[in-house]
């Protein structure tokens, strides 16, 4: 799988660095949920963190935790996120990042990593769609929703920003 336009998400995409700002309504949206820039919350991540790993699914499906998950969980874990404004293309996404929304999709987030060539661990959900978040071993950010699986973001900074101005995501694609 690989998404649409590989060359042009990832050429416009870099981590953010420590101290550098977030776009305007991702910032806005993010402490208005009770996100501060240092927000580290690891004991929670590390909860979170073990009751996934102890998730067996009656088919014997496991979850991969691995530390962009656990770093992801720690700085945004817990909030509710709903953006202010209208959308630059679609309409700004809600969303709910607590990574238990996917503790009964560990197959499904297995079939996905294996097809991207990368393991996959739930970050949370877009709360209107119920379309699941989930983040790989690199910090990729991805949506698994009931129309397909799209790119978020090169970083769970991108990811947010695409979800919160109302981007269009990059659908992921067989080839």
């Amino acid at each position: 799988m690989h998404a649409d336009h590989p060359a042009t998400a990832a050429a416009t995409q870099t981590p953010r660095a420590a101290g550098t700002p977030l776009p305007v309504p991702v910032d806005a949206a993010l402490r208005a949920a009770g996100w501060r820039p240092g927000r580290w919350d690891i004991k929670q991540a590390e909860i979170w963190a073990d009751a996934l790993r102890r998730h067996t699914s009656p088919a014997g499906h496991r979850h991969r935790v691995f530390p962009a998950a656990v770093e992801a969980w720690a700085e945004f874990g817990g909030l509710h996120i709903t953006p202010q404004g209208t959308g630059r293309e679609i309409a700004p996404a809600t969303v709910h990042l607590d990574p238990m929304y996917g503790l009964h999709l560990a197959r499904t987030l297995g079939d996905l990593g294996r097809a991207l060539d990368t393991e996959l661990s739930p970050i949370g959900e877009e709360t209107e769609t119920q379309a699941l978040l989930a983040i790989d071993t690199q910090g990729r950010v991805y949506s698994l929703d009931h129309s397909g699986d799209w790119f978020l973001g090169a970083h769970i900074e991108h990811a947010l920003t695409t979800l919160f101005t109302g981007a269009n995501p990059t659908r992921l694609t067989a080839g």
